[in-house]
């Protein structure tokens, strides 16, 4: 009888699945997102270079004094406002969503929504 895979483990498959198709390039940059039991991360990456373009989470110090006592649902949405925010700011107006192996629904969906409504294209 086999061992069962963790919730980890079928994550990273089902993210590694996700990244068969997607790459994020100069002109449409990938963004990511890591959700964890506490907080959100947002990564914009270019996967060509290899680099980490802009980044945003809820430990950043700027978005941690806005979060305050909100909901995690709403966390994400300002974190994908303040990614979306930084991109513009370096000229990124397009990017591909990477949603991570996890279900676009709660806080990834959340994240996702604030970056459109930040003027993200995706």
């Amino acid at each position: 009888m086999g061992k069962k895979p963790s919730r980890t483990a079928l994550r990273q498959r089902r993210h590694r699945r996700v990244r068969k198709r997607l790459a994020g390039r100069p002109d449409s940059p990938r963004l990511n997102v890591f959700r964890s039991l506490h907080h959100i991360y947002a990564q914009v990456i270019n996967d060509e270079e290899g680099h980490t373009l802009v980044s945003a989470s809820t430990l950043d110090k700027d978005v941690r004094q806005e979060i305050g006592e909100l909901s995690p649902v709403e966390q994400a949405r300002k974190v994908g406002l303040e990614v979306a925010r930084r991109a513009k700011a370096q000229g990124i107006e397009t990017v591909v969503f990477d949603r991570g192996g996890y279900k676009y629904h709660g806080r990834v969906k959340a994240l996702a929504e604030g970056a459109r409504k930040g003027g993200l294209q995706f």
